[in-house]
């Protein structure tokens, strides 16, 4: 599955999935553009480190997922810097959890912003270049909450139905161009997005944070353990190799049964 000498953006890679994802493209020799929020040092430390092991060149934009213009700037950017874009991963994402009529109306348009109609502005910035190419990868982080509904996250499940909507219209679209896109739906991944919910958790139920973890997953999932965020990094991988050329508009699980309930 090597995927030597291609260029990958993926967006929200400064923690979480988005890194491990990128971590993994840069281990299979692949050029990454990098991308989120932190502290400037930190990710410059980061990005030097991911580079360093690999062997490849590493670079880093912090475009606002939120912003149109940034967003098309990024994709520029990438193209100018790595020599275009190969593999396209949309990860970036925000949650905030509250019953709909307390749901600020700014968090529903952040979260609409980010984890939906980002993908949107990505894919049709570097989608021209990868058709005239011939050969693209377009992966889609969603969840398993783009299939099924969890209450107090209307935004979320709302962004994350939309974005499998998408994959399914992109990989119609792109089918015979040598372009793919799929998606992928992680459970409970241990993650800082995931830890921040157990921690809210554990506080409020005077638990501590293993045994709240323990509990939440139960809720869902049969398999009462984390998804690793490198597992969803092998996924990624999977998905952008020739093994997953005929595969279009499919959304990939990894969520220890919660679906097959």
């Amino acid at each position: 599955m090597s995927l030597e000498g291609k260029a990958a953006l993926v967006t929200g890679s400064s923690s979480g999935i988005g890194l491990a994802i990128a971590q993994a493209f840069a281990a299979e020799g692949c050029r990454v553009m990098l991308n989120g929020l932190g502290d400037r040092d930190a990710i410059e430390a980061l990005r030097d480190g991911v580079a360093r092991k690999a062997g490849v060149t590493v670079a880093y934009n912090a475009a606002d997922m939120s912003k149109p213009a940034e967003i098309a700037g990024l994709v520029a950017d990438t193209q100018g810097k790595l020599g275009g874009i190969d593999i396209l991963v949309n990860n970036a994402g925000i949650q905030h959890v509250a019953r709909v009529e307390n749901f600020p109306p700014d968090k529903w348009d952040a979260i609409i912003a980010i984890n939906l109609s980002a993908s949107f502005h990505t894919i049709r910035a570097a989608l021209p270049a990868m058709k005239q190419k011939g050969w693209g990868r377009i992966i889609n982080i969603a969840s398993t909450h783009g299939l099924v509904a969890s209450t107090h996250k209307i935004a979320y499940v709302a962004a994350k139905h939309g974005l499998i909507g998408l994959t399914k219209v992109m990989g119609i679209e792109c089918a015979d161009s040598g372009v793919t896109c799929n998606a992928i739906c992680p459970g409970f991944v241990s993650t800082p997005l995931a830890l921040a919910q157990i921690e809210v958790r554990a506080k409020a139920d005077r638990l501590s944070v293993e045994e709240a973890s323990r509990l939440l997953i139960a809720e869902k999932q049969p398999q009462v353990q984390f998804t690793t965020a490198e597992q969803i990094a092998g996924l990624a991988v999977f998905l952008a190799s020739d093994t997953a050329s005929n595969m279009q508009g499919t959304a990939l699980v990894s969520d220890g049964g919660w679906t097959a309930q």
